[in-house]
């Protein structure tokens, strides 16, 4: 779903359309200027679709957005339970805004399980639509309501909307030649119709997605058509809901350009085309399934037509040492895991360190260790991603901050591999990886050139005259050996994971070799050229808060409110974090105290303080779901006057 900015003029004509949209209403219509919506149900309701949905016809209408799909860990909870509960938050506005928000304004709840396990985040005067059909004596027991929250008071202090929402879908589908079991299915369609209304969403992508999703069952899909159409004409002409809202374009958030809902998983995948495109090589991606990073597998696998080649492995050793394959062969290589896949591959990694091979390894970091939490989020593969190798085996590590962003890291990973010849470990995790936002798709002017110069010819010449190559002779500027693809005349030449010889790249167990060469695979590692760190300070704090990855969201409208308040803070964030930026011990030294917020167990602190001898401070949290704006403007309030 695609959508662009509007000109000044265009946004006024658009307002005098609302104005006579209100006019020619019965109902009362409320401008707003930003709302947080969370859909809940069983995981067999269909929440991550309506949300979904919700959220590109949000997109195309031009608003901000943010989003926080939240997703059982188990396969398939038993259905009606808590642990079962599926989630999709949506925060959009009509200005620029960073996180999926703190607290929804709107619960749909589809049974007492989604209820009971979402209650809890609402604040007082939060509207709550429930499905009534679902809230029986048996659902409500099995979550522990001895009453029915709708009946005992207990939501007094909230804007309850009881709506029958089973019933009204299976009315509105009688016609059609479906059971009722089926019928209930498309209550979610119904939901996402009442609340379009609601909010004065399009309905022309939805319908259109439709069609298109149930083309090959034409009475599924005209069953799901009324069901949405149903729900907006409740809306429309029940009493219940005398009100809807409108939340404007946010047109002055974005440079004019076009604009599409990504997340991050699907952003990391067009960077990865792009970055094939753009260095004029093939894409291998060597994987296994694995949540979350099987998004990318999945998606790479559509795009035969720009050359990507895709293999499922049958497990992730093989993945990767397929994609180290192909990177001796003269491919951008990829890998795609998350944690529990890191430590499989670790000795390939070390492997493709020893061989000084492009590889990109993306770890879309889970809850852990081992199994842990598969569908939650965490950032607790920084000191994996650094040293979970044998050996003194460096790698490059980056880190994008938004959904958006992945987009360019990949680039950013792939100019890094291919131009020092490394493996480089990307760090997203499954809070970027589902998440999205809108991202303006770049022209072609602005992307990078990652041409490749593969090895021709001899590139040495020993003290007889013999013109010869040495696959381990190395670009005086990056320490980079040439890339020879196989099969070029005289270029022939040894891999393997024993220590080569420095230049010939025989074997060698001289110890002094060794030492050098471990000492010069660290020094590329160290000399890689990365941007300076970019410090946001304003007012010339003494406190700095520095953040990595996903954390930037929350981080920032942390400092946005401490800011609105009066104090006085800075912000930087780290997207290299191996090797840190030049100029970043500078910074730290900058300040009386050093914050770092971070969904672990305080990694990048540790590294911090290992390296630069500054006391930074933790604020730390490993419960599987991304900081909250409000719980980090505390934590950083007490630090700034602690």
């Amino acid at each position: 779903m695609t959508s662009q900015v509007s000109s000044p003029a265009e946004q006024a004509d658009e307002a005098v359309v609302g104005e006579q949209r209100k006019a020619a209403g019965a109902k009362d219509v409320r401008r707003l200027d930003r709302v947080i919506i969370r859909f809940a149900g069983d995981s067999g309701d269909g929440m991550q679709l309506t949300g979904d949905r919700f959220t590109s016809e949000t997109a195309s209408f031009g608003n901000d957005l943010s989003t926080l799909p939240n997703f059982p860990a188990e396969i398939r909870a038993p259905a009606g339970t808590l642990p079962g509960v599926s989630s999709f938050q949506l925060h959009f506005a009509d200005h620029d805004i960073l996180t999926p928000g703190d607290a929804p304004n709107v619960l749909v709840a589809m049974n007492p399980a989604a209820l009971k396990a979402n209650i809890g985040d609402l604040p007082r005067g939060a509207e709550i639509i429930v499905n009534t059909d679902e809230f029986t004596k048996r659902a409500m027991q099995k979550v522990g309501y001895a009453e029915s929250p709708l009946e005992d008071g207990s939501l007094d202090g909230y804007s309850l909307h009881p709506v029958p929402l089973t019933t009204l879908t299976v009315e509105a589908l009688k016609e059609f030649d479906l059971s009722r079991k089926e019928a209930e299915r498309s209550k979610n369609m119904f939901a996402l119709g009442l609340l379009s209304w609601m909010y004065h969403r399009p309905t022309e992508g939805t319908e259109r997605f439709l069609a298109s999703k149930f083309a090959k069952k034409p009475e599924i899909m005209k069953a799901n058509l009324a069901a949405f159409r149903a729900g907006w004409n409740f809306g429309e002409t029940t009493e219940d809901f005398a009100v809807s809202y409108e939340v404007a374009p946010a047109a002055t958030a974005f440079p004019v350009g076009t604009y599409r809902n990504i997340s991050g998983n699907l952003a990391l995948s067009y960077g990865l085309v792009t970055a094939s495109r753009q260095a004029d090589l093939p894409l291998y991606l060597g994987s296994y399934p694995i949540t979350p990073a099987s998004d990318i597998l999945h998606e790479l696998s559509k795009h035969k037509n720009f050359g990507v080649r895709t293999f499922q492995a049958e497990d992730e050793i093989a993945g990767i040492g397929a994609a180290l394959g192909a990177a001796f062969g003269g491919s951008l290589a990829v890998t795609t895991t998350s944690g529990p896949g890191v430590a499989l591959k670790s000795e390939t990694i070390g492997l493709a360190v020893s061989l000084e091979l492009p590889l990109l390894v993306i770890d879309i970091q889970r809850g852990g260790p081992s199994t842990g939490l598969p569908t939650k989020t965490e950032q607790a593969d920084l000191l994996q991603a650094m040293f979970g190798r044998n050996g003194e085996a460096p790698v490059p590590v980056i880190a994008p901050c938004t959904p958006a962003d992945c987009f360019d890291a990949a680039l950013e990973a792939a100019r890094i591999a291919l131009t020092y010849r490394t493996p480089v470990m990307l760090l997203s995790d499954g809070y970027l990886a589902n998440g999205s936002e809108p991202w303006r798709i770049p022209e072609l002017d602005e992307l990078p050139d990652l041409t490749v110069q593969f090895a021709q010819g001899p590139n040495h010449t020993l003290e007889d005259g013999t013109e010869v190559f040495w696959p381990y002779k190395r670009d005086p500027q990056t320490l980079a050996r040439p890339w020879a693809v196989p099969g070029t005349p005289g270029l022939e030449h040894r891999i393997g994971g024993i220590e080569k010889q420095d230049g010939t790249g025989n074997i060698s167990y001289d110890p002094a070799n060794h030492d050098f060469m471990v000492r010069t695979r660290q020094a590329k590692i160290d000399g890689i050229d990365v941007p300076d760190v970019e410090v946001d300070d304003p007012h010339e704090a003494r406190t700095l808060v520095l953040g990595w990855g996903s954390t930037y969201g929350p981080i920032t409208a942390a400092v946005r409110r401490l800011r609105a308040a009066g104090e006085s803070i800075a912000q930087a964030h780290l997207r290299h974090l191996n090797p840190f930026p030049r100029n970043l011990g500078t910074v730290l030294q900058r300040y009386d105290k050093v914050v770092i917020p971070e969904m672990n167990l305080g990694q990048l602190a540790t590294l911090i303080r290992a390296k630069y001898l500054v006391d930074a401070h933790s604020y730390n949290q490993v419960n599987g779901m991304p900081f909250k704006a409000e719980q980090l403007a505390t934590a950083l309030k007490e630090a700034i006057d602690g």
